[in-house]
């Protein structure tokens, strides 16, 4: 059987596209300078209060790792999951810009566990209540996880990519995966192929295979459900761009706040938890020079969300570049 996306109209016009050295609208959207300082706003706040200080349009990507209600912790029981989070869900819609995104981790797994509410019950409710877009459903893989008896051991989670509208800010080429050298001078050879793109590397896919945080990684700040820096730097790198704003306003272990610091985005980065703060200042430790991108060598980190809106000359709204 042929491949489906041979006969893809959209496909065969991007293809054509990119031979002809255009770009796809949605790459046009956005134009923005590299900024030399980056700006990183944090604190201990509920998401909802958090949402009601950021402005319209104003976010590029939403990092959004909610709880599963899965009784992990007060901060995971909700007894209607969909009546908590609909009102969330309605405010990042609003504060998204026209090309951003949000990415929500969750599981399909953790049906029997979540009770009136999973990843599939927000994946559903935005599918009939919001103008957002599906993009994508990221597998994230793991080699690492308990064991099974009565089922297939679990060895995934799920990211729901939602763009805010279908002129999105999306940049393959900084998520690439380059080829090894045997494969790339193959690929060269094949004049199906375009030797730019196959020079840049491959596109790593939906399926994304990287390790869960053993109990002993270095990484490990102490939150029960600590997200890998590696995972939210595909979604960083990808879904947004140097000086663009990225949201997290369930922070958790506040690993959102040093990827955007290390990969020159500014940040909100909020929780309700206290112990945020300690979780965070881990985090900040870790950060290096060597690790800092190069062109966006300094950052500052401000507190409370009365500085969500403006910077330390309250003149500046935080919003994205392009806006």
């Amino acid at each position: 059987m042929a491949n489906r996306s041979h006969r893809n109209a959209g496909h065969r016009a991007m293809n054509a596209l990119k031979k002809a050295g255009g770009k796809h609208s949605s790459e046009g959207l956005v134009s923005y300078e590299v900024p030399t300082k980056t700006r990183h706003v944090v604190g201990v706040s509920d998401c909802l209060d958090t949402l009601a200080a950021i402005p319209d349009n104003s976010i590029q990507l939403i990092v959004c790792d909610p709880p599963y209600n899965i009784q992990l912790a007060d901060w995971d029981s909700h007894s209607n999951y969909l009546d908590w989070a609909k009102d969330w869900l309605a405010e990042a819609e609003r504060v998204l810009s026209p090309s951003g995104s949000i990415a929500i981790f969750g599981g399909l797994q953790y049906q029997n566990e979540a009770g009136s509410g999973d990843l599939l019950t927000l994946i559903s409710h935005l599918r009939h209540n919001s103008k957002m877009l599906l993009a994508n459903l990221i597998i994230w893989n793991y080699p690492n996880g308990m064991s099974a008896h009565r089922f297939f051991a679990n060895r995934h989670e799920e990211v729901a990519w939602f763009a805010k509208s279908n002129k999105y800010f999306f940049d393959l080429d900084a998520v690439r995966e380059p080829f090894d050298e045997q494969t790339k001078k193959a690929y060269l050879k094949d004049k199906r192929l375009n030797p730019e793109s196959v020079e840049k590397g491959r596109n790593p896919t939906n399926v994304w295979r990287m390790p869960r945080l053993n109990g002993n990684s270095k990484e490990r700040v102490g939150h029960p459900t600590q997200k890998p820096a590696v995972v939210i730097e595909r979604l960083v790198r990808a879904l947004s761009y140097p000086g663009s704003t990225v949201l997290d306003f369930f922070a958790g272990s506040g690993v959102t706040t040093r990827v955007a610091i290390q990969e020159g985005r500014n940040s909100i980065s909020f929780d309700k938890d206290p112990i945020f703060e300690e979780y965070l200042s881990k985090q900040l430790g870790m950060i290096t020079p060597s690790n800092l991108l190069k062109t966006v060598p300094e950052y500052e980190i401000v507190t409370g969300l009365e500085n969500i809106a403006t910077d330390d000359s309250g003149q500046r709204p935080i919003v994205d570049a392009a806006e």
